[in-house]
């Protein structure tokens, strides 16, 4: 079995970053892509906020893809289910495609999916007007009534987004004003006549009505008939697949400090970093860095 110097978990933007430094490193690199490339930034419809880039978040993954090939990192769409050490201080990794990767050392850019919502309905619901992406489900609800239930960047986002294609958006949010969001965001929310703001409540159940709309109760006990619910309330660290023995904080996510030797972390997965491109893309860096390091000093 082939032996690699480095094996990436994620192919987001930590992943692939991580990917053309240890490649070009003369390391020999392989990415283990999750289910799809760029994980939640390639959701992105319309990406403003990278430095030096314009345009979807799709585009940019597909471009830092290119790029870490173009240093002879391969890329595979597969996800680790175990880690373990070996006898040799290496790591064997059990993938979802059926197959064994063995690495020298291992970088963890698996990212974050978006928290479920946890209430009466949601669940029964997903997928048939309960969605956890507006950029992949908004194109159905063409001059329809949604909810995007959040405060955050992403909440707003996904309101501006589905703005254009929905005929009335009410966002639904806890607290009495976005305080978390950006300022440009919070501006543009407002000038959008077609969204509404619905501040100090939160959603209590979901059910499906006889003429396939969704009938949604809030805290305070306000009936609203919609025909799609689109949640943004957080992320939690995608790291399941590790062992118990792994600290984790309550996002799930890992601390440098914690990981054993030859394992080294990137990207949202990360704790104690601001969830964002240009945060992952420094976090890759800065781990593909210390696993060339790492390995420099072994030989």
């Amino acid at each position: 079995m082939e032996m690699y110097d480095v094996i990436i978990l994620g192919s987001g933007p930590a992943g692939l970053t991580a990917a053309l430094y240890a490649a070009r490193a003369n390391k020999r690199t392989i990415v283990l892509g999750g289910d799809r490339l760029g994980g939640q930034t390639a959701g992105i419809a319309k990406l403003e906020n990278y430095p030096g880039f314009l345009g979807s978040g799709m585009e940019l993954s597909e471009f830092m893809k290119k790029q870490a090939e173009m240093f002879g990192a391969e890329i595979v769409f597969t996800s680790a289910k175990t880690i373990d050490g070996d006898a040799d201080g290496g790591f064997n990794i059990q993938a979802d495609d059926g197959k064994h990767y063995v690495g020298r050392t291992v970088i963890i850019a698996t990212g974050a999916s978006p928290r479920k919502l946890d209430i009466d309905g949601a669940r029964d619901l997903m997928g048939k007007g309960v969605s956890y992406c507006a950029t992949c489900d908004g194109f159905f609800y063409h001059g329809k009534d949604v909810i995007v239930l959040g405060g955050g960047n992403s909440a707003l986002n996904d309101a501006l987004y589905l703005a254009d294609i929905a005929k009335n958006v009410k966002i639904v949010y806890r607290k009495g004003a976005f305080t978390r969001a950006e300022a440009v965001l919070r501006q543009r929310v407002a000038e959008r006549e077609n969204i509404e703001c619905l501040f100090n409540t939160d959603l209590k159940s979901i059910r499906a009505t006889d003429d396939d709309r969704l009938a949604v109760t809030t805290t305070d006990d306000a009936q609203i008939v919609v025909d799609g619910v689109f949640v943004a309330i957080g992320h939690e660290a995608n790291t399941d697949f590790l062992s118990e023995d792994i600290a984790r904080d309550d996002m799930g996510r890992l601390a440098p400090g914690a990981l054993p030797t030859g394992i080294f972390v990137a990207g949202d997965v990360h704790s104690g970093i601001k969830m964002q491109i240009a945060t992952a893309v420094g976090t890759g860096c800065t781990a593909a860095m210390d696993a060339i390091a790492y390995l420099n000093s072994k030989n």
